[in-house]
């Protein structure tokens, strides 16, 4: 099974600039995972699967309760958070939008995206 969470905003206080973890700014986050589709006949209720709004939370949690100087590292911290949290998510995917780039320069955004898998 393939669970999407889809362009979830969040303001947070991530970048290598003062100003960046000084003012924040908005993020866009999309989170993809996968369970073992072998598991997917026996899901009856919400206790047979990964419940997409804890994942959610701990995204939340870790995009406005910390700050990052780096996305690559906002990232790792969510796949390893979400990761150890749900043993039975067997992939998963991050991606983190940052709408307003410090670059002089016409950039619509800047996007880093990771996966893992066990």
């Amino acid at each position: 099974m393939k669970i999407h969470l889809h362009e979830m905003v969040f303001y947070g206080y991530h970048g290598v600039h003062p100003e960046e973890r000084k003012l924040g700014q908005r993020f866009i986050v999309n989170f993809s995972y996968e369970t073992d589709a072998k598991h997917d006949a026996e899901i009856k209720s919400l206790q047979d699967t990964v419940d997409y709004t804890k994942v959610f939370s701990i995204i939340k949690h870790t995009m406005e309760e910390r700050e990052f100087f780096l996305l690559e590292v906002c990232a790792n911290t969510i796949l390893d958070s979400i990761l150890i949290s749900f043993p039975n998510i067997i992939y998963a995917d991050v991606r983190i939008k940052k709408p307003s780039v410090p670059i002089n320069g016409s950039l619509d955004s800047v996007e880093v995206e990771m996966e893992r898998d066990r």
